[in-house]
């Protein structure tokens, strides 16, 4: 069994409603399990659960074109395991949500993708083509509709709640995230065991 930690920062409940989603992406592929971790409560329970992790997924909001003040806390936080290289080699990968369609999301995986290097982990794209406005023939139901590639963007108007936002298109986008990120942890797995029995 490989496990995922899903390590997040959500402000208004709509970021953790797309890491529930990553989650459930997770938790449908056998032989995996999510490990749902709220970045705020830097315990150690928190440390001890990404060290124990094959793959971890880090997720938050875009505030003012970045991740929240918490996520960045926590990725400073983390220079004490980058110091000894705890995550080397570990599966990484993101996502993010924002008001705005845009909200300069990109900015905010660019710099979770750039934390997973620092450490020496091994990147999962999303590995989807864009939807909705790519075409003429697209729909606000397609699966990346933002149009993402390095992670996955999800988008709730800021006048709506959590249990009404992010579309369930982005929700399902997230979930897409989730099953690559535990089947390519599965495959490295896999890899290393044969790896050390030849």
């Amino acid at each position: 069994m490989i496990k995922v930690a899903i390590a997040y920062h959500s402000g208004s409940g709509h970021t953790a409603r797309q890491a529930r989603a990553v989650a459930a992406g997770v938790d449908s592929v056998p032989g995996a399990t999510a490990d749902l971790l709220e970045v705020a409560a830097m315990d150690d329970g928190l440390w001890q659960a990404l060290a124990e992790a094959d793959a971890i997924v880090f997720g938050s909001p875009t505030y003012m074109g970045s991740q929240s003040a918490a996520f960045q806390a926590f990725a400073e936080a983390s220079s004490k395991v980058w110091a000894e290289m705890g995550w080397r080699d570990k599966v990484g990968a993101a996502f993010t949500n924002s008001a705005g369609v845009n909200g300069d999301k990109l900015h905010t995986l660019t710099s979770m993708a750039l934390l997973a290097a620092q450490h020496g982990m091994h990147w999962v794209t999303l590995g989807l083509p864009p939807g909705w406005l790519y075409s003429s023939a697209g729909s606000p139901e397609d699966l990346n509709r933002l149009g993402a590639f390095i992670g996955a963007m999800a988008q709730s108007p800021s006048d709506l709640g959590p249990d009404a936002a992010p579309l369930e298109s982005d929700l399902r986008t997230a979930e897409h995230l989730g099953r690559r990120v535990a089947t390519t942890a599965l495959q490295l797995a896999h890899g290393r065991r044969v790896q050390a029995v030849a």
